[in-house]
């Protein structure tokens, strides 16, 4: 016990030094070419713009980014409305660099979480060059959510392209139906059919998307993915884990936070992060019987988090009832959503 929260710690791990690399801090000196830094690339011809991807909740917008990306910037759940801020990943293409914004699923919003997050997701699309409309395919017609979408992409005379996901799923007549009846609403200027999730028609919408961003100067160095602090990402990461692990059993008000990020000489970095509910009986749930719970989910963060970072990692996981987290400003704050939307 810790301040009233329970805690599990990395170190209880048997298997605690398997799967170890390190790297290379920012900045830190690698004693190769000492007083020479190596010039940023910068292409003859560039391009860069901002590609909006919008859609109802569990349309795959998040599995489409990590895609183009080639790396995870944004977590991804069977769970609808696990993305909940605006989240960028960079990818370069030729001589564009793409800047993908995933945003959070478009729905009729019912709390002031749902607020934030909606506004969210229409600000990343207004600010966009292209809006990308993802439809996941396995649903039966076009839903109310994407119906709406489509309502207001008309409203505010936006044109977008669509892209129907998920296509390994469904029989190729389908898909033509489908097609002729968003091709109806008149806003589509083209039509993409891919399968995020195996990779299937993905490289060719990189394609088309790169031909089509505004002439003008990269934004971000070629090496970089996101523009979302670590601190973050990891406690993204956590917070996937937590909903694949218990999305049966705990409702979608759970959260999570990197209280502290420490790094030692070694190469190592201690993550200190708080997973908040809002009851009790949550609390049990997190933590199953004798911690195994918890323990399971910390093995399963901390595997991932040492892949991205590339470092060892020791992850400690505390649990704390928040009961009103979702009406605190500073919450919103982290998350860049803005407390009052409407």
């Amino acid at each position: 016990m810790t301040d009233g929260r329970d805690k599990f710690e990395d170190d209880d791990f048997d298997d605690k030094d398997e799967g170890v690399s390190e790297s290379v801090e920012e900045g830190a000196d690698t004693g190769a070419d000492d007083g020479v830094q190596e010039a940023a690339y910068v292409p003859e011809n560039p391009r860069c713009g901002f590609v909006a991807l919008v859609g109802a909740p569990n349309a795959g917008k998040s599995t489409l980014l990590n895609a183009m990306v080639g790396s995870k910037v944004s977590i991804v759940s069977s769970k609808v409305q696990t993305t909940r801020t605006r989240v960028l990943g960079i990818t370069i293409a030729g001589d564009s660099q793409i800047i993908f914004v995933d945003t959070p699923g478009i729905f009729k919003p019912k709390r002031r979480l749902d607020r934030a997050m909606v506004a969210a997701a229409w600000q990343g699309a207004e600010d966009a060059d292209l809006v990308g409309l993802l439809f996941d395919v396995s649903r039966r017609s076009i839903d109310q959510d994407t119906q709406g979408i489509i309502a207001r992409l008309k409203e505010q005379g936006r044109k977008a392209i669509l892209i129907l996901n998920k296509i390994d799923l469904v029989p190729r007549e389908k898909l033509l139906g489908l097609a002729d009846s968003f091709n109806q609403e008149g806003i589509f200027t083209d039509i993409f059919m891919l399968s995020a999730s195996t990779g299937d028609g993905v490289e060719h919408l990189r394609g088309f998307l790169s031909a089509r961003m505004p002439e003008g100067p990269w934004h971000y160095p070629e090496d970089q993915i996101s523009d979302m602090p670590m601190r973050l990402l990891a406690a993204e990461i956590t917070r996937e884990k937590l909903f694949q692990q218990l999305h049966q059993e705990l409702p979608y008000s759970a959260t999570v936070e990197t209280e502290q990020w420490e790094e030692f000489e070694n190469g190592s970095v201690k993550i200190s992060q708080v997973v908040y509910v809002q009851r009790d009986s949550q609390k049990a749930i997190v933590l199953g019987k004798q911690g195994t719970r918890i323990k399971a989910l910390g093995q399963a963060a901390r595997t991932e988090l040492e892949e991205m970072l590339e470092q060892r990692v020791h992850l400690m996981l505390f649990v704390k009832v928040r009961e009103d987290w979702e009406n605190d400003p500073e919450r919103y704050e982290a998350w860049n959503l803005d407390f009052g939307a409407s």
